[in-house]
């Protein structure tokens, strides 16, 4: 799996207790998606407006802690989908 995902697996895992997060977790989990862009492509749009809604979440809180690894890759996932 490529590593921008992983990190989006991880941010998503501290979200599992709503169901249209696990459903997308468990799609990064269950799939092999060789990138970004082949697992948008299976993303609904539901799924894309939740994600919208957590990377914004995620990503200001990596330039809190200036994480700016953790910044850069999921940026590249929510410039992907949006």
């Amino acid at each position: 799996m490529d590593h921008t995902l992983k990190y989006l697996q991880e941010s998503l895992s501290n979200y599992t207790d709503n169901a249209l997060s696990e459903s997308i977790y468990q799609k990064l989990r269950n799939n092999s998606y060789e990138n970004e862009e082949e697992f948008v492509e299976d993303l609904n749009d539901k799924e894309m407006q939740y994600l919208d809604q957590i990377l914004e979440r995620e990503i200001n809180y990596a330039e809190n802690v200036q994480d700016d690894v953790r910044v850069a890759q999921l940026r590249e996932v929510y410039e992907i989908i949006f």
